[in-house]
């Protein structure tokens, strides 16, 4: 994946922060830390850009799950 994107997946707000863990192959859970630290250390600044950034860049395509078996899946004979 070379294009950032909002994570559908890995998601507790706008799946901003799972998409960046995703894209620099971090923890999410450090990021989210880090990210709520910034808050306070921002005075509220790294929310404003958290919510104008989820905003500007896309979700993430549809992704099929190679590990899900159903019709709506394409696996199989139709």
């Amino acid at each position: 994946m070379n294009k950032l994107y909002r994570s559908t997946r890995n998601r507790m707000l706008t799946g901003l922060i799972g998409g960046i863990s995703e894209k620099i192959g971090w923890s999410t859970t450090l990021l989210r830390i880090i990210f709520f630290i910034s808050i306070f250390a921002t005075s509220g600044t790294s929310l404003f850009i958290y919510f104008i950034a989820a905003l500007v860049i896309p979700k993430e395509p549809y992704y099929a799950d190679p590990y899900v078996y159903g019709p709506d899946h394409g696996r199989g004979y139709k």
